[in-house]
């Protein structure tokens, strides 16, 4: 009897969960007893991460060349995401304006969702400026920033390691041994981990639709259609177009993903998946420096589908409460927006901080983003293919404008 692929070990643990959900609607045992199981695999998955970025990272440009070379690599990659989520709010702007789905909401109708947590995180990253972001990728304690997880001030640590591995020569082989072992040795638990994907999938989707019901979806139904169809149209258009261009299919790209997507729609998180992405990656010709490079910096840099979403929350709210924007304020926003996901880029619920960051600055009610918070995470499911699509297809652009080819028959195999 053929396997049972883990595409459809994942999907199956999906569907169980929708199920299990539904018939325990609002029963609290489900809770106690499948939350645990969502939460040990999410933790599993963030333990081995840092290691896999470190490692990779560190292996990546030590066999990369000068600093040179990698200012270039860091300089494009910028541009790219930059360009990228620049997009991507202009066409959750457009998606909101064409659809209008906060038109006709009665708002005594939704139920509100406390979002006291979100606002004290956004109080207390309101100062925070872009121009701290790039101070912070500098960590005064390497080791506190391994334990925080913060990804910028380790890819930076990593790349000056690597760098300076490189600079001593032959007296660098041994680290340099250590941490081929090290990336070799973690790929193989994240293997061994992903065998545990579907239960975790099942726990985690189990307990989000006994929490909220598949009926908390109607009063806003209007706005998940259109995020989920503005989403759809940026991964099939825009990110089909610069494919296109890169010498790619988008759809051959997404068949190669498909395992990832499913398990990062039914997580609602991309953490799950940015060991596999970087193993992908690197198995259809990307080389190392790029793939360790590319992929997790764009974890912060270049969230598409978070940015495209907090466009059309932003509009959704001021179209619930009556208010105009005009083209001269949804030009504020695209601004204001452009700098505050980059100044607090790897806030926990940045989506929502972000949010609360910016909707006070161009007139829209803050306290309207508790009518949406109940549906976040629908909507966080979509926001995560988006954002795994689009850092993977950002490594192979890269890849292909720094001269590089790439293996299309690996693609094809595996798909």
């Amino acid at each position: 009897m053929k396997r049972i692929s883990l595409a459809w070990q994942i999907f199956i643990g999906l569907a169980l969960g929708i199920i299990v959900g539904a018939i325990f609607y609002g029963n609290e045992n489900v809770v106690t007893w499948l939350q645990p199981i969502g939460t040990i695999f999410i933790r599993l998955i963030k333990m081995i991460v840092v290691p896999i970025v470190v490692s990779s990272l560190i292996v990546g440009v030590a066999g990369a060349g000068d600093m040179k070379s990698l200012g270039k690599l860091g300089g494009k990659t910028l541009l790219y995401f930059e360009i990228i989520t620049t997009i991507a709010i202009f066409v959750g702007l457009l998606a909101a304006n064409v659809f209008q789905p906060g038109s006709g909401v009665d708002r005594s109708h939704l139920t509100k969702t406390d979002i006291n947590t979100y606002v004290q995180t956004a109080e207390q990253t309101e100062s925070h400026s872009m121009a701290d972001t790039f101070i912070n990728i500098v960590p005064t304690n390497i080791i506190q920033s391994l334990a925080n997880g913060d990804m910028l001030a380790i890819i930076f640590f990593s790349v000056m390691f690597g760098i300076g591995i490189a600079a001593i020569g032959e007296k660098g082989e041994p680290i340099l041994k250590f941490f081929r072992g090290t990336a070799d040795a973690m790929f193989y638990v994240t293997n061994q981990i992903m065998k545990l994907a579907p239960l975790g999938v099942f726990a985690l989707i189990g307990v989000t639709v006994s929490k909220f019901g598949i009926t908390s979806l109607i009063p806003l139904g209007k706005l998940v259609l259109v995020v989920y169809g503005a989403m759809i149209f940026f991964i099939l258009v825009v990110l089909g177009l610069v494919a296109k261009i890169a010498g790619y299919s988008i759809f051959k790209l997404i068949r190669y993903l498909k395992d990832e997507l499913i398990l990062g729609y039914s997580t609602a998180s991309s953490e799950t998946v940015l060991p596999r992405i970087m193993e992908k990656m690197e198995r259809i010709g990307c080389p190392k420096g790029i793939t360790s490079f590319v992929i997790p910096t764009g974890y912060s840099f270049n969230l598409d589908g978070s940015t495209l979403y907090q466009a059309i929350a932003a509009l959704f709210i001021a179209q619930m409460y009556g208010i105009h924007m005009s083209i001269g304020h949804q030009i504020t926003l695209v601004l204001v927006l452009m700098l505050t996901s980059k100044g607090i880029a790897g806030v926990p619920g940045v989506s929502f901080v972000v949010l609360l960051a910016t909707l006070g600055s161009v007139g829209i009610p803050v306290e309207g983003l508790a009518f949406i918070a109940g549906i976040d995470r629908i909507l966080d499911m979509a926001r995560t293919c988006v954002n795994i699509v689009g850092n993977s297809l950002a490594a192979i652009v890269i890849t292909k404008w720094e001269g590089h080819k790439l293996n299309d028959d690996k693609i094809e195999n595996v798909a």
